[in-house]
């Protein structure tokens, strides 16, 4: 009996298949890229693999189309609408003291009230401002307590700071899984984070967190290699957004890639 010697098609084919089974479907280099993608015959460019609830996903996207206004024609429901509340107030903080006060104390500042809220830590007129979404889960009576901290420190460390010289911070006063910033500064917390800024005076500002840009105030694009600067009521700070500690801790090379980018932003000054 003979055997056929299988064709290219069919091996190569196979060997995709093994290394989706294999969970490695991205090559992973300064930004992903989906490799195993299907061409997309319109544009030439390669989409994600359809297989599976993957290819439903594809389908149900693809059965709904939109007009050249960008609207949905068939009727899709619109993004209900976001409440814009004054959360600082007619009488906000003038101090920094006052400000971390306030931060423990304000009740309506989320939804939980003021018990279980983690105070920022340093001093006004910092080296560096450094901003997180929100406190790690373990975090209690000190902001950045857990793993992140340790990361962050030794990312401080090699800055050549010393940690006296930092003011550490977060966007948001409890630990908040999956954080829907878009909304949550929609809804006016973007201008407590402006304001916190403001009374901090920092040299210059650190932030970490994809979905950060939004609660740094309005018209911040969330393409992190073009955020430079943060305009507040004083001149203007430079700022520099990365991925999230989190992120880093996940996927090492993230870590390279955040020091080639603070080498470069820090030498323009």
């Amino acid at each position: 009996m003979t055997t056929v010697d299988p064709t290219l098609s069919y091996e190569l084919k196979a060997a995709l298949d093994w290394w989706r089974l294999a969970g490695v479907d991205c090559d992973f280099v300064d930004d992903a890229t989906d490799w195993l993608g299907e061409v997309d015959g319109a544009n030439g460019k390669a989409g994600p693999a359809k297989s599976g609830q993957a290819a439903q996903n594809a389908g149900d996207a693809a059965g709904r189309k939109i007009d050249a206004q960008g609207g949905s024609t068939q009727g899709e429901p619109e993004p209900k609408a976001v409440e814009r509340v004054d959360l600082l107030g007619a009488n906000p903080p003038q101090t920094l003291g006052q400000f971390q006060e306030w931060w423990l104390t304000a009740p309506g500042l989320d939804a939980i009230g003021p018990r279980g809220r983690v105070a920022p830590r340093g001093s006004e007129n910092a080296e560096l401002m450094v901003l997180v979404i929100d406190p790690e889960q373990s975090d209690r009576e000190t902001l950045l307590s857990g793993p992140q901290g340790k990361l962050l420190s030794r990312i401080i460390a090699a800055m050549g700071l010393s940690e006296e010289k930092v003011y550490f911070a977060s966007a948001l006063p409890r630990h908040t899984p999956m954080a829907d910033t878009d909304t949550i500064a929609a809804a006016g917390m973007d201008e407590v984070t402006r304001l916190h800024v403001n009374l901090v005076s920092p040299r210059r500002v650190l932030a970490f967190g994809a979905g950060i840009p939004p609660l740094l105030g309005h018209g911040l694009t969330k393409d992190l290699s073009l955020l430079r600067e943060i305009n507040q009521t004083t001149p203007s700070l430079p700022l520099f957004v990365t991925e999230g500690l989190d992120a880093m801790m996940a996927m090492p090379r993230l870590k390279a890639r955040f020091w080639r980018r603070w080498i470069e932003w820090s030498a323009q000054g």
